[in-house]
C-alpha cells in the first residue's frame, strides 16, 4: 500500500484525490496539508509540513508555487518521490526542481490528465508533418476562478511544438489586440477564455490554405485529473532519482 502526504488536500482538486483515492485499493493518503485545517478528513491534515507524524512514501503536491521551496525541503529531506501537479512556477523555481531532481525523483507536469499527454504526442507528429505551411493557433478555456493565464497546459502545447523543431523557434504571441500587423509564420497564437465552471479545454489549430486541422481535448470533471495524478504516483513510487513527465508513463 502506498502511503500518500497530499499537499493542498481541501482545494478543489486535493478534494478530487481525496474522493479518488478512497476506491484504490493500492494506495492510501495517511496525511495532509493545507492553509485550511477545519475541515473533516480521512486523514489528519496539517498547517505545516514539518508538523506531519505519519510515515509517508511520496507526495503529490497540488498546492500553489508559493510553498514549492518548503515542499522541496521536506521531500529532500525525507528522500520522498514527488508528483508536482501544480503550475504557475517560475524559470528560477523550475530550476530548483530540475536540481532537486538529481537527488529525488521527482514528476513535473502542467496537467495529470491521460488524454492531455496523448495529445501532446498528436501535436509533435502533427508539427513535423504540417509545420512550414500551416499557422498554428492555441485556444485554451477555463472557469472564472483560474488564476494563471495562459494555463500551464496551453503552454506545455506549446512547448511540445517548439520542441520538435530545430532551436525552439517559434515565438509564442498572446492574444493580438495590442499588435496591428499580420501574422508572421514564425508564431504560435495562444488565447485564454475565463467563464463559468469550465474544467478545462484545450484545442490545437494547425492553418493552411484551403484547410484546418483541428485536435481538441476537453475536460468534464476534476476526477480525470485526480486519477491521472494517482497513476503519477504509481508509476513515481520506486524510480530512481530523475526529472520525469507524465510522456514516461506511456514510454
Amino acid at each position: 500500500m502506498i502511503q500518500i502526504l497530499l499537499i493542498g488536500c481541501n482545494g478543489h482538486m486535493g478534494r478530487a484525490i481525496t474522493q479518488s483515492c478512497r476506491y484504490n485499493e493500492n494506495m492510501t493518503i495517511v496525511a495532509g496539508v493545507d492553509a485550511v485545517v477545519n475541515v473533516d478528513n480521512d486523514y489528519p491534515v496539517y498547517a505545516d509540513i514539518f508538523d506531519v507524524k505519519e510515515t509517508v512514501d511520496i507526495i503529490i503536491d497540488f498546492s500553489h508555487p508559493k510553498v514549492l521551496n518548503v515542499i522541496l525541503k521536506y521531500a529532500l529531506e525525507k528522500s520522498l518521490p514527488l508528483v508536482i501537479a501544480t503550475t504557475g512556477h517560475s524559470d528560477e523555481q523550475k530550476d530548483m526542481i530540475e536540481k532537486a531532481a538529481s537527488s529525488i525523483p521527482i514528476l513535473l507536469s502542467a496537467n495529470m490528465s491521460l488524454g492531455i499527454n496523448l495529445m501532446v504526442d498528436l501535436v509533435k507528429r502533427a508539427t513535423k508533418l504540417l509545420h512550414g505551411s500551416f499557422d498554428i493557433e492555441i485556444i485554451e478555456k477555463h472557469h472564472n476562478q483560474k488564476i494563471d493565464a495562459p494555463s500551464g497546459t496551453a503552454l506545455l502545447i506549446a512547448d511540445a511544438v517548439n520542441s520538435t523543431l530545430a532551436g525552439n523557434e517559434m515565438k509564442y504571441v498572446y492574444d493580438r489586440h495590442s499588435s496591428m500587423q499580420k501574422r508572421t509564420r514564425d508564431e504560435i497564437g495562444i488565447h485564454s477564455i475565463r467563464g463559468g465552471t469550465i474544467t478545462g479545454e484545450h484545442t490545437i489549430i494547425f492553418a493552411g490554405n484551403d484547410e484546418m486541422i483541428e485536435i481538441k481535448h476537453t475536460a468534464v470533471s476534476k476526477s480525470l485529473f485526480a486519477e491521472g495524478a494517482l497513476k503519477a504516483a504509481s508509476f513515481l513510487y520506486d524510480k530512481t532519482p530523475g526529472y520525469y513527465k507524465m510522456q514516461d508513463i506511456f514510454e
